[in-house]
């Protein structure tokens, strides 16, 4: 490893790391996701989306001020074990693998099952390949050129949404108008329990508004740009999530659909007619390749941080390509581990991921908390507002959503979180040493600093 290079370099700024962020959201997923928080709330869907989005808020704070304390590429699993200890670290850094190595899984396997849907002459298998395949190119080349494709198709998609908010508009005034409008935030059907359950379902659209913190080598200013581009994601997320669901609930009032899965597809219809939809369909599919390229770039970073300070093997996953500067080996491994999707429905894959992400939000709220001890014991005062108990109310949100999680989710990740634990006792020899990670005369050996 003397001749590999040991930090990721780049040079993006506030704007671009704010797509970054929205991209892996993928903001145009309310349009798929609306009928199932509609009908969960009892048709108070941009409801549900603003309750969602001030309990994720909780959590994205916490990432920000970690994020400018700690400006490392390995988020969560380097927050922890700085701030915990360097075992707890590891199990955080595992626990997130579980998102991040099936979020990709289930990101490319959308996109087959809706492209299959549009185009059925095409095998789904053969969409996975292909989406796979691209999102790879771009991520391998660097995220300069990841960064472009960012760019270019969320305008695409944020064009698109536009025109559904002005045809839902058009529509919710001549079938109602304001009196209507009201009703989409609350009716006499709505209570705070159903809005409650909707919005423990809606936070799982927030899911990728950490993933920003994994680019903190490769940011402008990381002490800046990074918290700034956590906290804007999670509010430009949320007001494109409530806006959205908004206008949609407008047009179509109340939670009953013939199909709840297909809600949004049957509202564009609705407000702009079978072509509209069609073209609306293939647009949001773009925006989903860019989710899927944010979501491989995010994953590869993880990996190559934890390789690096070798709790996975250093010369697999710690290694950059020599010119690109990109974690390579890592990148081919996210896209070997989707192709898995072939053989796996979309509700086995989905199953994998939401127990880590809470389970690592959980953590990063109780990181805040310990610096905010570790402050104290050396004589400063951090805000107890900012930082023992807005962390301490983003916790709770965060182990409350990991209750609302199905058996077999859990079952799975603590499963995950058994073999980490038993992988760490071999490394730590049975606990007695801390986990290993990079030492300073690492990086001077290499000739290459940061």
């Amino acid at each position: 490893m003397t001749d590999q290079p040991t930090r990721m370099r780049g040079n993006l700024g506030l704007l671009s790391i704010v797509l970054f962020g929205l991209a892996y959201m993928a903001p145009a997923v309310v349009t798929s996701t609306f009928g199932v928080i509609a009908a969960t709330s009892e048709g108070a869907a941009p409801t549900a989306y603003l309750v969602a989005t001030g309990a994720m808020l909780l959590t994205g704070l916490s990432y920000a001020k970690m994020a400018r304390i700690i400006p490392s590429s390995g988020s969560v699993y380097t927050y922890a074990r700085r701030m915990l200890d360097s075992r707890f670290g590891f199990l955080a850094g595992w626990a997130m693998l579980l998102d991040y190595l099936f979020l990709p899984m289930v990101a490319f396997l959308v996109q087959s099952i809706y492209l299959h849907a549009q185009y059925p002459s095409v095998p789904q298998w053969l969409w996975l390949v292909i989406n796979i395949v691209l999102a790879t190119a771009v991520n391998v080349i660097g995220l300069k050129v990841a960064d472009k494709v960012n760019k270019t198709l969320l305008i695409a998609v944020t064009g698109c949404l536009l025109v559904l908010v002005v045809l839902c508009v058009h529509y919710g005034l001549g079938h109602g108008g304001a009196t209507t409008a009201g009703h989409a935030l609350w009716n006499g059907s709505t209570s705070i329990s159903a809005v409650t359950a909707a919005a423990a379902v809606a936070a799982y659209a927030f899911l990728g508004f950490d993933a920003v913190s994994t680019l903190s080598e490769e940011a402008r200013d990381p002490q800046r740009t990074i918290p700034h581009g956590i906290v804007l994601t999670v509010l430009a997320g949320g007001v494109i999530f409530v806006a959205l669901s908004f206008v949609m609930q407008w047009a179509h009032p109340g939670g009953t659909f013939a199909d709840e899965s297909s809600a949004g597809y049957a509202v564009s219809t609705l407000v702009g007619g079978q072509g509209f939809a069609d073209i609306a369909n293939i647009i949001t599919m773009l925006g989903g390749f860019a989710s899927c390229v944010a979501i491989q770039a995010s994953t590869s970073r993880l990996m190559f941080v934890m390789g690096r300070d070798n709790v996975l093997p250093r010369p697999v996953f710690g290694r950059l390509h020599s010119k690109l500067l990109t974690p390579v080996p890592n990148v081919l491994i996210v896209a070997a581990i989707a192709l898995l999707a072939t053989n796996l429905t979309l509700a086995d894959a989905t199953s994998f991921i939401n127990f880590g992400a809470f389970l690592g939000f959980t953590v990063v709220n109780v990181c805040v908390i310990a610096h905010a001890v570790r402050q104290y014991r050396s004589g400063s005062r951090p805000a107890l507002l900012g930082f023992v108990l807005l962390p301490l109310a983003g916790a709770t949100v965060d182990i409350y959503l990991i209750t609302q999680l199905g058996t077999t989710a859990t079952e799975l990740g603590l499963g995950w979180i058994a073999i980490g634990i038993v992988y760490l006792a071999v490394i730590t020899k049975g606990f007695r040493r801390p986990a290993p990670e990079l030492r300073p005369d690492d990086e001077q050996s290499t000739g290459t600093g940061s």
